[in-house]
């Protein structure tokens, strides 16, 4: 019999990534790709979903090219695919699964007419009962502006990226409850489409397709173009990126933080209950989500802030993107005081919060190097994320310890910052935690049958 292999494919804000693992979650192999996002004006950015599929179709290929001349040469087989990704950014699809709008990036500024055209009870509702904050990053108002730029949501469905892929790999068309949450389509005490906002998007309750847990069977993998290594291959949604990279080392325990650090910064708090929809309205006044989390049962308090979107444009405007200029000016960081060395207001930051992440400057000092101001930058970070630990504090005991992961940890000045503000600081050693997760959650032993409505 053929070893099995896991499969875990992560759809990121900045890179497509493919990763296989043995069945015991050892990293074997990692193929990554940007994320192919066609930028416009003013922040705009999207997604056409045939590119993006071939894309990973791609790194599939060339992942199992890889398991086959490094690790396994007697033709390997992946015995289950997960597949995980970025929230709030999906497609208007029909029923066979064919597109019919681009993907808005999560962090794309349009909707702003929407929003303030919804109607004021609407409006009011939203944040304790969906537990997310009103606002622009809501999947539900670029569907508002696909339908107010002429887009027919009729007799349509809405995939999230992640579910899209698992249909185009040859699995069925559902919608995972922890994506799901994301939208703005969730009522939180029931679980189930909010017929309120579903009547002012002029839809119908299957405009959600049915809904499962992350971990659930979506059929099996089939399809043109697919390595044979994957043919018949076990496929399932595993999640959010972020709450499946912080269960890639297993349960996180009640009294810890996990942060993951990406393209946003998350700070994951778990909860064995939902809190009150006012203690919901009360958190998504600072941008806190609370939602479902990938393990049945539970919810997940989510505080964000772009600091990740800050620190690669910082980068990109440092001309630091390569690992030796990067590492060059991380050392530099590390050898300032926090917050750096020049005088108060002599370097001003904005951008952090998940209502912003637009890289603002104001220098108004000499000596404002590359170190000086990603040191700053470092530290507006940390004032934000105070702000939010406090917030969640008055609602829910705070965890007494922290995990992160993520790329941005492998900048020790990253991770010397966040200790001044988060508690008994610990960093992942794992490479790829969020692919790393969605392959786990593909284990052939963990899946359910997918409900039939």
């Amino acid at each position: 019999m053929k070893r099995p292999y896991l499969m875990g494919i992560d759809l990121g804000s900045t890179g497509v990534k493919v990763l296989v693992s043995d069945v015991n979650g050892n990293e074997l192999v990692v193929e990554q790709a940007p994320t192919p996002w066609i930028h416009g004006a003013d922040g705009a950015a999207e997604l056409d979903g045939p590119t993006l599929l071939d894309t990973v179709i791609d790194l599939c290929r060339n992942v199992c090219d890889q398991l086959a001349s490094q690790v396994a040469p007697q033709a390997p087989r992946i015995a289950a695919v997960g597949v995980t990704g970025m929230g709030e950014s999906g497609l208007v699809v029909g029923a066979d699964g064919t597109t019919h709008s681009r993907a808005l990036a999560w962090f794309d500024p349009r909707g702003k007419l929407q929003l303030n055209a919804m109607p004021a009870p609407l409006a009011r509702e939203f944040p304790g009962r969906t537990g997310l904050p009103l606002g622009v990053q809501v999947s539900v108002m670029k569907m508002l502006y696909l339908r107010d730029n002429g887009l027919d949501l009729r007799g349509r469905h809405w995939a999230n990226l992640p579910e899209w892929v698992v249909a185009r790999l040859g699995g069925c068309m559902a919608s995972e409850r922890s994506l799901a949450s994301r939208t703005g389509l969730i009522d939180q005490d029931t679980g189930e489409p909010w017929a309120p906002m579903l009547a002012h998007l002029g839809v119908t309750p299957d405009f959600v397709p049915p809904l499962t847990t992350a971990g659930s069977s979506w059929g099996t993998v089939h399809g043109d173009g697919l390595p044979p290594a994957m043919e018949g291959a076990q496929l399932t949604v595993a999640g959010h990126d972020h709450l499946v990279a912080a269960s890639a080392g297993g349960a996180i325990p009640a009294d810890r933080y996990h942060v993951s650090m990406g393209t946003a910064e998350v700070i994951l708090q778990v909860l064995d209950a939902p809190l009150s929809v006012a203690a919901r309205d009360r958190l998504a006044h600072h941008f806190i989500n609370h939602v479902t989390h990938v393990v049945p049962g539970q919810y997940v308090l989510v505080a964000g802030v772009k600091t990740g979107l800050l620190m690669r444009r910082a980068l990109d405007l440092f001309d630091a993107t390569g690992p030796e200029d990067r590492d060059a000016l991380d050392q530099a960081v590390r050898r300032l005081p926090p917050g750096g060395s020049l005088p108060e207001g002599a370097v001003q930051v904005q951008g952090a919060r998940n209502d912003d992440g637009m890289l603002s400057l104001v220098i108004r000092a000499d000596g404002a190097t590359s170190a000086e101001v990603f040191a700053r930058i470092l530290e507006h970070g940390n004032d934000e994320i105070h702000v939010l630990l406090q917030a969640m504090a008055r609602e829910t005991p705070p965890p007494t310890s922290t995990l992160m992961s993520g790329g941005w940890t492998r900048m020790e000045s990253v991770t010397a910052a966040r200790r001044r503000v988060l508690p008994h600081v610990t960093v992942s050693h794992r490479s790829q935690d969020t692919a790393l997760g969605a392959a786990l959650a593909a284990a052939p032993l963990e899946f359910a049958p997918l409900p039939r409505n």
